[in-house]
């Protein structure tokens, strides 16, 4: 990136270019209409009031031209375009198109890559070798008729609990009935996942009884290994399906009671994730969790990318990282099959940004993509899982799911992730079941919102990025090691089942 570093007199907005070959530059600060913008060495005159976080260009621009920003093309020019222009919704379009075809070409062999000590932090040891960032109890009802039922019983038991554990969470979802075939599998798999979770000590399964996805089924897809630390309880079926639950919770927290102990960033799977992006994302919040991301593969862990509509547009970018040929198929089969998933709904592949990315500077969707798949920073992609799958590989993973905030991180938790490191410009104060850390692209944010932000990543504009890696970091671990996010203090931790086939 070309950061703007010194304002001359008369120059009243600052931009930064990111690539040599960008047509684009993205505000710093707002810039009203003739006013000076300084990108590098060059001296713009805004034809029309800009918001930070917006584009401008730094060049003209030819309809019918491709548009390039992060140094790959994010759209075409659907107007002439001139030096110092908006460039928005109102001059470029998106470039996507349908499914395309991908070829491998091999790499020359690197060599393994060292291991990098990353430092520890205090975690709880599991007997098949994972490590938790929480000793919990997790209550999942199988289906929404318990919703409430499995709520109360976590708040009785979680009372009676007090601090000999780390909390009693009930994560309730309106699915497990009236659901047939692949999307009542869905369901079941996710659930099924989130019950082996690490940071869950030992979980109780609520059912109704009569619903479709049946305790037993659930129990199945569980590993035999895991079934001692789970419980269940059969509403239909219980005399008194409260005081049923909450005897059962209390017979896991005698079963689980653990202490904390060092553990290296090895041991950590983190989850990346952005949501309510703004311009100002692909520039900060974003690169500097791909530089958390590169921090825990490097010492041996596990990350897990995700929100594959978000990928549309740069998956090349990813593909040219895949570990072998096998890898890079599957990421490019992945991408065609969200693809088709859009294409078969009659739906545009490019329906994205929200309004509220578009709001913060975002046009098109590869711009999107081209922000978003920095959270993953420059590890190696070494597996591609589906929905509802686990981590099983150190290394990048690559996690089937939508963009869709709750549901891509009920995915990542399910799938393993430890913590969650999630970028967002717009702010949100949704949680998940694992501690999911808000990061902040804009410093606006961390001030505005004190009380949902837990690091503020607009800091690198001024201080840089290896001051804020190193903060982060820290941060990371002392959450990792049962520091509270803003989330969890506020008692955010929700679920989000994908349901993708018809409701009988």
């Amino acid at each position: 990136m070309t950061p703007v570093t010194r304002r001359i007199e008369g120059v009243v907005a600052e931009a930064l270019l990111i690539n040599a070959d960008d047509d684009v530059a993205t505000l710093l600060g707002d810039a009203a209409v003739g006013e000076s913008i300084r990108v590098g060495d060059v001296e713009l005159v805004a034809g029309e009031a800009v918001t930070k976080g917006h584009k401008v260009a730094i060049h003209a621009i030819a309809k019918g031209a491709p548009v390039r920003k992060y140094g790959a093309p994010i759209g075409v020019a659907t107007a002439a375009i001139a030096a110092g222009e908006h460039v928005h919704s109102s001059n470029l379009h998106s470039g996507l198109s349908g499914t395309l075809d991908y070829a491998f070409q091999e790499k020359a062999d690197a060599g393994a890559a060292a291991t990098v000590d990353g430092g520890s932090f205090l975690g709880y040891r599991r007997p098949d070798g994972r490590v938790g960032t929480r000793n919990e109890i997790w209550i999942l009802p199988t289906v929404g008729c318990v919703a409430r039922t499995a709520e109360r019983i976590a708040a009785r038991a979680g009372a009676a609990a007090g601090d000999r554990i780390d909390g009693v969470h009930a994560f309730t979802h309106p699915h497990g009935c009236s659901q047939l075939g692949a999307d009542l599998a869905g369901t079941r798999s996710i659930l099924a996942a989130l019950a082996c979770h690490p940071n869950a000590g030992g979980v109780l399964i609520v059912g109704l009884g009569c619903e479709e996805n049946q305790v037993d089924e659930l129990l199945g897809e569980i590993p035999e290994w895991r079934r001692a630390s789970i419980r269940t309880v059969t509403a239909q079926f219980a005399e008194d399906e409260l005081a049923d639950g909450c005897a059962k919770v209390a017979e896991l927290v005698d079963l689980i009671e653990a202490k904390r102990e060092p553990v290296g960033l090895d041991a950590l799977v983190l989850g990346v994730k952005c949501g309510g992006s703004d311009g100002l994302s692909g520039l900060t919040a974003n690169p500097l969790v791909g530089r958390m991301s590169d921090r825990v593969t490097q010492a041996g862990g596990a990350a897990i990318l995700t929100e594959i509509p978000e990928i549309f547009g740069a998956e090349h970018l990813l593909m040219q990282r895949a570990a072998n040929a096998d890898v890079f198929e599957r990421v490019g089969g992945l991408v065609n099959r969200f693809k088709q998933y859009f294409i078969d709904a009659g739906e545009p592949i490019s329906e994205n940004p929200s309004p509220g990315n578009v709001a913060g500077g975002i046009t098109t969707l590869e711009e999107k993509s081209l922000g978003a798949v920095q959270k993953g920073g420059h590890a190696t992609v070494v597996d591609v899982i589906d929905y509802g799958g686990q981590v099983t590989m150190k290394g990048l993973t690559l996690l089937e799911a939508p963009g869709n905030d709750a549901v891509s991180s009920t995915a990542l938790a399910a799938a393993g992730a430890t913590v969650i490191l999630f970028t967002t410009g717009r702010g949100t104060p949704l949680g998940f079941p694992v501690p999911t850390m808000k990061i902040a692209s804009n410093s606006g944010l961390a001030q505005r919102k004190p009380g949902w932000i837990d690091f503020d990543a607009g800091s690198v504009l001024e201080q840089g990025f290896a001051s804020a890696e190193e903060a982060l970091l820290d941060r990371i671990r002392a959450i990792a090691s049962g520091e509270e996010t803003k989330a969890e203090k506020n008692g955010e931790r929700e679920i989000a089942i994908w349901k993708r086939g018809v409701t009988l």
